[in-house]
């Protein structure tokens, strides 16, 4: 089986292409603007046309598109996040017909979630900056495309190689530059999110790919608990052995006042793909500082 995954060298990429590897008879080819991959691909700029000749050179089975950007301004986010996955839709019908598409949403496509309440596959999607509603419209472009696809719309992912670009990879940075004593000052915590390890994600993605028949249009893939963003940066700082002060009096983020609660339902991906996340929050934590020393690098 060859399977074309844009975006191999990124966080949840990356991951994706090991468990991808793993599975027997399966040949991963790598697309996307890296210069270790194969294939040069852009999708921000790329037009259909183009795209679909070089589909048609790699004549994929599967691909999965983990090409994405979380930050940037707003013009950047809809030609990676929005016009990416439709030109990519558009090649796909041209070159590649019935090749399955797994694309990888985010929960930031929803919104503000109501305190206590598990959002569905069903819920009105209402994102409230930029980042989100590109990623949205990348699931529409996806989800109406007429291809065998699926969205596999992720919670936060945590665990492994996490970026600094994103909360639990900054805390680690900062955490790692503090050593045991110190002030860490940063925003207002008390938000709650959906986290799920990255290797979790991976697992899910590999499902995906593999699993027989159509699959549902989108999958929540989370760890299906609210967890305060508060108790993941004092679980870091234990891991870290941190013994000085945490203090949240910076600015801090403008979504998190926004979206105070965040929690995914994810009964849907269990049916569809007999998938459940299997690392607690603990255990990614640990995984995450254990990488951030170089200790082995990528925790098993």
């Amino acid at each position: 089986m060859r399977v074309l995954v844009l975006g191999l060298t990124g966080y949840l990429g990356a991951h994706i292409g090991e468990d991808l590897r793993a599975l027997p008879g399966t040949r991963v080819l790598h697309a996307g603007r890296s210069p270790a991959a194969r294939y040069g691909v852009d999708l921000a700029s790329a037009r259909p046309d183009q795209l679909a000749k070089t589909l048609a050179s790699i004549a994929p089975d599967a691909v999965v598109n983990c090409a994405g950007s979380t930050g940037g301004d707003a013009v950047t986010l809809a030609e990676v996040n929005a016009r990416g996955p439709a030109v990519l839709c558009a090649a796909l019908r041209e070159a590649a017909p019935g090749a399955r598409l797994v694309h990888l949403g985010s929960a930031a496509e929803y919104g503000p979630g109501a305190r206590g309440i598990r959002v569905t596959e069903s819920a009105a999607t209402r994102p409230t900056a930029p980042y989100g509603a590109t990623k949205l419209a990348g699931t529409l472009a996806v989800t109406t495309s007429g291809l065998d696809a699926v969205v596999l719309r992720v919670g936060n992912p945590v665990g492994p190689g996490a970026p600094s670009a994103g909360l639990p990879g900054r805390i680690a940075g900062l955490l790692r530059e503090l050593g045991p004593q110190g002030v860490l000052r940063l925003g207002d915590l008390s938000a709650y999110r959906d986290f799920v390890d990255v290797r979790d994600v991976a697992r899910a993605a590999a499902l995906a790919v593999m699993a027989p028949g159509p699959l549902p249009p989108v999958l929540n893939i989370g760890g299906g608990g609210a967890v305060p963003v508060r108790d993941l940066v004092r679980g870091l700082a234990d891991q870290a052995g941190f013994r000085g002060r945490i203090e949240e009096n910076a600015a801090g983020s403008a979504r998190s006042a926004q979206v105070s609660w965040q929690c995914s339902d994810i009964t849907a991906a269990e049916q569809a793909l007999g998938w459940r996340p299997s690392h607690t929050l603990d255990e990614s934590l640990a995984a995450l500082w254990a990488a951030t020393a170089g200790e082995g690098g990528r925790a098993p």
